[in-house]
């Protein structure tokens, strides 16, 4: 390993005026740069958010769930069907969409978590499947002509609000919810007993139940918390562009996306999906605008992708942390170089 100083520890200065500047210019992004920017970082926090929600459950906890995107679009369907088909308010839609999804999550999590590996990663990827069809015939979810919601001062709480139901209030909404995201990782992965369980589940099971830990439990635990994060996206998610569909709020490429956020950034880590959505995010969606292709970013992705995994398994956070040095970089290639006889 090299003993290279870590970028993160050059700062100059307190690390703590370091968030402060960092909390400023989040609260006053909106006034900032404009609703186009506004935009663009309201995409950054949910999809920040939705990589932390995976990060719980495949990079703490060690469980390869290709299924995860199915509670973003439970979250947004739930929340939909609550303001559309019951005419209930939005914060009723929302509550729903947590019920539903911890429900829904506990009784996927009592069959699959019994499977590991590559078995739980299919398990979960074919429940994806068998949801996103489902909603694509029932008539309370719109079918395959989809979901629109209503949106107007009083469909937030059920009385007119004094404020704008506007780009900048879903960005503020979208703000509190990634905050919270990742207040509830710090608190329960890195300091609380409950993480330090978890990340002993997932190097060795069979030790951790030695130990007296209640693997089965705490597995359970992560799950529904993970998907529970994924539902509360999804619902504001879905009032906020005031339609979805099946094909788009349960598409697989969701999932994918949230998988390569946190592998880039680094499994495991509080920070890791913050770099990893960003980057992953930004690519596709500034591509998008300034270069007019949505799928430009999808090359560029394929090859930081093999970058990582070849150079840099710990993600950019193993960068920023100087885990990753020249020397390794070095010892890598030549390893690569020796297995393909590049050398």
């Amino acid at each position: 390993m090299s003993a290279s100083a870590p970028v993160i520890g050059r700062l100059p200065g307190d690390r703590r005026y370091w968030f402060a500047a960092i909390a400023v210019l989040l609260l006053a992004w909106p006034f900032l740069f404009g609703t186009f920017w506004a935009r663009i970082g309201l995409g950054a926090l949910m999809w920040i958010g939705l990589a932390q929600s995976w990060n719980m459950i495949g990079g703490y906890a060690g469980y390869l769930d290709f299924g995860h995107g199915a509670y973003f679009g439970i979250g947004g369907f739930a929340a939909g069907i609550a303001m559309v088909q019951f005419g209930h308010p939005f914060v009723v839609g929302f509550v729903l969409a947590i019920v539903v999804a911890a429900v829904l999550a506990y009784l996927v999590a009592v069959p699959t978590l019994r499977l590991t590996g590559a078995y739980f990663a299919i398990a979960t990827w074919a429940l994806a499947e068998s949801i996103k069809q489902a909603a694509l015939i029932l008539e309370i979810t719109g079918g395959t002509f989809g979901l629109s919601l209503p949106r107007s001062p009083d469909t937030f709480i059920g009385i007119a609000v004094p404020f704008a139901i506007s780009e900048t209030f879903f960005y503020y909404a979208m703000l509190v919810l990634c905050t919270a995201t990742m207040l509830i990782t710090y608190y329960l992965f890195e300091r609380h007993e409950f993480g330090y369980r978890v990340k002993a589940l997932r190097d060795d099971q069979d030790a951790a139940e030695s130990l007296g830990i209640d693997t089965t439990r705490v597995k359970r635990q992560v799950y529904v918390l993970s998907c529970v994060v994924a539902a509360t996206f999804g619902s504001v998610y879905a009032w906020y562009i005031v339609f979805i569909h099946p094909n788009d709020v349960l598409a697989p490429i969701i999932t994918d996306r949230m998988v390569i956020m946190a592998l880039l950034g680094g499994l495991g880590t509080l920070t890791g999906p913050v770099f990893g959505g960003l980057l992953v995010f930004l690519l596709q969606r500034l591509s998008s605008v300034f270069l007019g292709s949505t799928t430009f970013y999808l090359p560029l992705i394929g090859l930081l992708i093999m970058i990582t995994v070849l150079f840099a398994p710990s993600g950019i956070i193993g960068i920023l942390r100087g885990e990753v040095g020249r020397e390794d970089v070095r010892k890598n290639l030549k390893e690569l170089g020796e297995k393909f006889d590049l050398l």
